[in-house]
């Protein structure tokens, strides 16, 4: 929950971010961990801090992880490559498969389910929804087989009064940036499916008996900087943060 500072007053929430392997950062000595700016850019206009977290798996045992989550207040999965068939339950089987990176896989799965246990606020987007839905026992179709998809600007129908609609101030929010080849198959435990785009793409889900974990397919952070309506959703996730945990 939001801390109090040295004159007492009340800190801004820490939103972690977990990270990449990035091997080809510049200005760095060596190989790097990264995360997109526009993640961490969404965060500090809502009012919150971010951070990004290595995805060293060792920082998973001897309950290390346990004592990261209980020091911050919120949790961003960010987009990304493929997650490895095998982690649920499949044979990889399309050439398009791509990005499997193990560590990232171990780790963001980890941090979901931890996140999800102490009821963390967590926005996980287009990979992040992806990693949410494996966590909680679902698959995923390892290609959709449609362009329409990639690197195309549509609106999402979502359902009237969800915490996504409240989320983005609207049940139709318009300019959603679509950057994904792959979707949700069988849905995970507790997940329900909050929105679509007119082709019937599943696009956005919420775990019911959290307090707001929810994720979006799409990639709000790229327009958020210029459309009000995609940054709102980094705006109730540093909102529930602020709120507290439970």
């Amino acid at each position: 929950m939001p801390r109090s500072g040295q004159n007492g007053s009340v800190s801004a929430p820490i939103i972690i971010i977990v990270g990449r392997l990035s091997p080809e950062a510049k200005n760095v000595r060596g190989e790097a961990f990264a995360s997109g700016q526009r993640y961490s850019r969404g965060i500090e206009r809502a009012g919150g801090i971010p951070l990004t977290m290595p995805p060293i798996p060792s920082l998973l045992a001897d309950d290390r992880l346990g004592e990261l989550l209980d020091r911050i207040d919120g949790v961003l999965f960010h987009g990304g490559g493929d997650i490895d068939p095998r982690r649920y339950g499949q044979k990889a089987s399309a050439r398009q498969l791509y990005g499997i990176v193990p560590e990232h896989d171990e780790v963001e799965l980890a941090v979901m389910m931890a996140a999800i246990e102490r009821d963390l606020p967590v926005l996980a987007l287009c990979r992040g929804l992806q990693v949410l839905n494996v966590a909680c026992g679902g698959t995923l179709r390892q290609d959709i087989d449609d362009e329409t998809h990639w690197m195309s600007y549509l609106p999402v129908k979502l359902v009237a009064g969800c915490r996504l609609a409240k989320a983005f101030g609207s049940d139709r929010p318009a300019n959603c940036h679509h950057v994904h080849h792959q979707a949700i198959d069988q849905l995970g435990a507790g997940l329900r499916i909050v929105g679509e785009t007119s082709d019937g793409m599943l696009e956005a889900v919420e775990l019911d008996g959290a307090t707001w974990v929810v994720g979006t397919q799409w990639h709000p952070e790229d327009n958020a900087e210029s459309d009000t309506e995609q940054q709102n959703v980094f705006d109730e996730l540093v909102r529930q943060a602020a709120t507290g945990r439970g």
